[in-house]
């Protein structure tokens, strides 16, 4: 069985509030403007798996690693300028893990919401949330032989920052059904 990563993802039609031309766009613009929210608020804890979910289901693979990579990048801008991170070696280490975690994340989601299409998409969600937050943290955690930080591991931590992540992806699943809502309400009432 081959996955096409190029079509849009079946979660697309009932939470995406505008077509497919400009699905990245917005999906940028939502993930940016959540990434700066969660940056300032949350600090080293962005929900970057709830982001995954949301870009796979939203966009196809190749639409929706940018839009990831540019959520990272607004993380990162933040932390090291406003939030004053340390600058040094061990840290932008630790954020070009963090990069290619969130990017793995969106691949994994990619997979999941493909390959459980056929199903409620709310299964599909939580699957791929699942899916996406267990890849993030392996490659975190794949990273602390070099960098350290294993101690943060521990299960306390890790379903705390579990449950933060589906909360966001709730919100921002909800954020989308509202908007797509008002805009079919829009549309019903300029064909009637």
């Amino acid at each position: 069985m081959t996955i096409d990563t190029h079509r849009l993802p079946a979660a697309a039609d009932s939470i995406a509030p505008v077509g497919p031309h400009l699905a990245p766009s917005f999906c940028l613009l939502l993930l940016v403007a959540s990434c700066a929210l969660a940056s300032f608020a949350l600090a080293c804890a962005t929900p970057f798996a709830a982001f995954a979910v949301l870009a796979a289901a939203i966009l196809p693979l190749p639409s929706a690693l940018p839009v990831i990579g540019a959520a990272w990048i607004v993380n990162q801008a933040i932390g090291f300028t406003w939030l004053h991170y340390p600058l040094d070696v061990s840290t932008a280490l630790w954020g070009l893990v963090i990069g290619l975690a969130a990017l793995t994340a969106t691949l994994t989601s990619n997979i999941v919401l493909r390959l459980l299409s056929r199903y409620a998409t709310a299964i599909g969600f939580a699957v791929g949330l699942l899916g996406a937050y267990t890849t993030y943290e392996l490659v975190l955690f794949a990273a602390t032989p070099f960098l350290g930080g294993a101690s943060s591991f521990t299960a306390k931590i890790i379903l705390r920052l579990c449950l933060l992540n589906a909360i966001w992806l709730i919100g921002l699943v909800a954020v989308c059904v509202a908007l797509t809502l008002l805009r079919k309400f829009r549309q019903e009432r300029a064909f009637s």
